[in-house]
């Protein structure tokens, strides 16, 4: 596929849970290699956009493709080799683990058979799958935590592994679910850092997150949720001056009245 071809679209995506509309109708698309935040207050559907991606709600209505490719009826596991890895907004590392035992658990789409369900517990201990978790840490700055236990390290640590152990599953498009969420501010900055470093090779990353200083200095396109619907899109610049996101956000008066009571009436 071409470089300016989107790696990511939804169509007309809507998802209900009983009567309440909680994604209705929705369009965007991802640019390929692009780093892109999706934001929007609490409640404006940003997590469950993440699952229907992930094919872990279904799709009411729609279609969700992929390089080109309805996966809108493929199941979620099998999404994961069509190139799509997430990381979640509560960490779900395996705590009684070693840091590199939790990597390796990230390899297990590219890994079949009896050896691979093995090798993360120490039962085959020198293998390919194993130097290629080490060499991600060690890349990601986090080898001295190889053999720690993950339930011991701080937060801000596991984080920055979850986002190695997601990236074991060699993606094409990274979903990040508030992947600065409870971090400090040097913890955010090596998240950042280590986030840049790996889309260097032109990996996509679609990243939900409330911390706009955080989206700004990583994210190129920002696509703005509000009651399920897309409100804006362009750059952080553009996204910043927008009437209609400063009224969400700060509670500015806005300038498209009728625009904002149709993004609500839904």
């Amino acid at each position: 596929m071409s470089a300016t071809h989107p790696i990511l679209r939804l169509e007309s995506v809507s998802k209900h849970f009983g009567g309440l509309r909680v994604v209705e109708d929705l369009n965007l698309a991802v640019r390929r290699g692009v780093r892109t935040a999706l934001i929007g207050p609490n409640g404006a559907g940003k997590t469950t956009v993440f699952n229907l991606i992930t094919g872990v709600f279904p799709v009411d209505a729609g279609r969700i493709l992929l390089d080109g490719v309805d996966i809108t009826a493929t199941s979620s596991h099998l999404r994961i080799g069509h190139g799509i890895a997430r990381s979640f907004q509560n960490i779900r590392l395996m705590p009684h683990l070693s840091t590199l035992e939790n990597v390796m658990v990230g390899q297990h789409c590219r890994n079949r058979g009896v050896r691979g369900v093995l090798q993360p517990v120490n039962l085959v201990p020198r293998n390919r799958w194993r130097e290629a978790a080490r060499a991600a840490l060690v890349d990601a700055g986090l080898i001295e935590y190889e053999r720690s236990t993950v339930g011991n390290l701080p937060y801000g640590v596991q984080k920055r592994i979850e986002l190695v152990r997601a990236l074991m599953a060699q993606p094409r498009l990274l979903l990040l679910d508030e992947p600065a969420a409870g971090l400090n501010p040097a913890e955010t900055e090596a998240l950042q850092a280590q986030l840049e470093k790996i889309c260097i090779g032109g990996l996509t990353v679609l990243v939900v997150e409330h911390d706009m200083h955080f989206v700004g200095a990583l994210c190129e396109d920002v696509i703005v949720l509000d009651f399920g619907r897309k409100i804006a899109e362009g750059s952080p610049e553009d996204i910043r001056r927008n009437p209609l996101v400063q009224e969400i956000y700060l509670g500015a008066p806005v300038a498209q009245p009728m625009e904002r009571h149709s993004a609500c009436s839904a």
